[in-house]
């Protein structure tokens, strides 16, 4: 018959305890009016109890501190930071103690140990003591990993492993939108709105310090998000910057095209990035947070291989009389030079007062870059094009 042998006590004793802030200690208030039973037993009682504000008893929230009773929920984005000790409880000199930290992910595995070197000995009574850091990138399960290896008095070699498993959650839900400047003007305002909707889904306030656009190297971006109050930039979400629970808050950007892009609109076709946003905030007694979203992209406008847009154009024009009409031809198309026909079609109207404007064609050769024509005609009489 096969006995299973003892299991092997270690000399050495590792503990782990994550490092938080701590919370403001919360105490619920039990009192009485005077005529009841009790009397003033109950407010006598608040009054002596050390937690609770002297002249304020009757508040939930008192001036002491108290820390995490227990692990506690990680966000992405979060410093994770970690105590380790590992003490001697014998009463044997231990040596050569190595401890190390590793954390497991689902896609990669990180070494946390400040130090990887061995501890020579280790004396009855004393601990090896070491804080871990590490910003959370990841969302879902992670796995901390504690090894202890040494060698006792008689020279043999022991180690033991310890797991610490913990979810991180996601903090914040973040949805971006773009939109198109849409204007007759449309060459001149190639802008890109980017709308970022951003919503706390913790169950506690969060104070958000910052949320920039960090553009790419095709765009110059201009934040929205503040007023010019009596020379002062005041923001247009008030004075104060918490999200609630849940609460979701809109951020607006205006990016516009470089100007050596701008020119060059076969480089903005098609799929462009536009950047990353960039959010940090804080938590209960300050614990920061920081998230930074991958690179956003977004399908640029299609306008073939060529693009007509109106460079200026009068509001008003007087019958008969000649008005300008500058327009921008631009070659999207990836070839050296293309030829181009352009003229005006004839336009039938039921009105007998509107006269009819005769077809002109021209041909122009251009390049990658745009080329602007001027066109002088009138209402009521053709007049040839002039360049």
């Amino acid at each position: 018959m096969e006995v299973n042998p003892p299991k092997q006590e270690h000399l050495l004793a590792l503990k782990v305890m994550r490092l938080t802030k701590p919370t403001l200690f919360t105490n619920i208030p039990v009192t009485c009016e005077e005529k009841d039973l009790p009397g003033d037993l109950f407010n006598q009682l608040m009054r002596d109890d050390p937690s609770t504000v002297n002249g304020a008893e009757i508040l939930m929230l008192g001036e002491m501190l108290t820390l995490p009773q227990n692990f506690g929920n990680i966000f992405l984005g979060e410093t994770f930071s970690s105590y380790i000790s590992v003490h001697n409880d014998s009463n044997q000199v231990v040596k050569d103690i190595l401890v190390k930290a590793d954390l497991q992910t689902s896609s990669q595995r990180l070494n946390l140990s400040a130090s990887n070197a061995a501890v020579a000995e280790l004396k009855p009574d004393c601990c090896i003591d070491d804080v871990i850091h590490h910003e959370v990138k990841e969302i879902g399960t992670h796995i901390l990993v504690c090894a202890v290896s040494y060698t006792t008095q008689s020279g043999e070699k022991m180690y033991f492993r310890k797991f610490f498993k913990f979810q991180v959650l996601k903090p914040l839900d973040v949805k971006t939108k773009f939109y198109n400047a849409e204007s007759d003007l449309s060459s001149v305002t190639d802008e890109v709105f980017l709308e970022a909707q951003i919503q706390n889904i913790t169950t506690s306030p969060m104070f958000m310090e910052k949320v920039s656009l960090e553009p790419s190297i095709m765009y110059n971006v201009a934040e929205l998000n503040s007023v010019n109050q009596a020379g002062e930039c005041v923001t247009t979400f008030g004075s104060r910057a918490y999200l609630q629970p849940m609460d979701t808050r809109q951020y607006l950007y205006c990016l516009k095209p470089k100007k050596e892009f701008a020119e060059k609109a076969g480089i903005i076709k098609g799929v462009t990035v536009i950047g990353k946003l960039d959010i940090v905030w804080k938590t209960n007694l300050g614990e920061r947070g920081r998230l930074q979203t991958s690179q956003l992209q977004r399908m640029a406008p299609g306008y073939g291989d060529v693009r007509l847009s109106l460079e200026a154009i009068p509001d008003t024009v007087n019958l008969e009389e000649p008005f300008h009409i500058t327009c921008k031809i631009t070659n999207c198309r990836s070839s050296v030079s293309s030829s181009i026909k352009m003229g005006l079609l004839p336009t039938h109207n039921t009105h007998r007062h509107i006269p009819v404007i005769c077809s002109y064609w021209i041909f122009v050769e251009c390049n990658e870059e745009s080329h602007a024509l001027h066109l002088n005609w009138a209402v009521a009489h053709t007049e040839h094009f002039k360049f």
